[in-house]
């Protein structure tokens, strides 16, 4: 019989706990040791595991007959988040920092946290979403907290636009294929904070303001320490 998803149960909450702790524990060591060679092959290794478990994926999708255009496109934000982080692991640069830092701990998050999941541990399905979804937290934490890296004023906008991007395109694609990347097309079938908001199209359109509070909350604890910071 099939492991059966338990929301908040035992397995889940590991896997959201391990997204948090991995980070914080690897970047206290690398902060540390101040070896830039050891910060390197964290990020190498963070971006292993990334690739691995992008390839581990489309492995299992063919094994179960699961080659639909809705598995098979990366369209859903935690496909451009982890895109985004690959690029900034491999070649750590700013523009894709902030997109990988904002959609990360948004989006991702948000699907780490109520995922659309019917298999639990130790499915291959379970292991393959959760070492994805936690894998890219994770990567983000540690290229904030141990790469030093931040978003800034002047990310907010672009990551906003670039978000507005996304939700054009993955509306296109729902439109083409009949799929609900972005869930454009309808809410989860699982639960979600969607649930909260109005009956569809109108969500939709909700969407938006949440979308700009959650860059705005997540920006503001860099707002907070560069105001405290320049305090005579």
């Amino acid at each position: 019989m099939d492991p059966h998803f338990v929301l908040f149960g035992q397995a889940h909450l590991v896997a959201v706990a391990l997204a948090f702790a991995v980070p914080l524990v690897l970047a206290l060591v690398v902060r540390l040791s101040g070896s830039a060679a050891l910060t390197d092959t964290v990020r190498w290794l963070f971006a292993v595991e990334l690739i691995a478990t992008y390839a581990l994926w489309y492995w299992l999708l063919y094994r179960r007959g699961w080659m639909a255009v809705g598995n098979i496109l990366p369209m859903h934000l935690c496909d451009w988040a982890a895109i985004a982080c690959i690029v900034s692991l491999i070649v750590p640069n700013q523009r894709t920092y902030e997109l990988a830092y904002f959609w990360a701990l948004s989006a991702t998050l948000q699907a780490t946290l109520t995922p659309e999941l019917a298999l639990g541990w130790p499915d291959w399905r379970f292991v393959v979403f959760f070492g994805f979804h936690c894998g890219v937290i994770a990567a983000v934490l540690y290229m904030t907290l141990g790469m030093k890296m931040r978003p800034y004023p002047a990310s907010l906008p672009r990551v906003i636009g670039w978000t507005v991007v996304y939700g054009l395109a993955a509306g296109l694609v729902d439109w083409a294929f009949g799929v609900n990347f972005g869930f454009l097309r309808a809410k989860s079938k699982d639960p979600s904070v969607l649930d909260m908001l109005s009956p569809w199209p109108w969500y939709i359109a909700e969407l938006v303001p949440i979308a700009i509070a959650f860059i705005l909350i997540l920006y503001a604890p860099f707002f907070v320490a560069d105001r405290l910071r320049r305090r005579p």
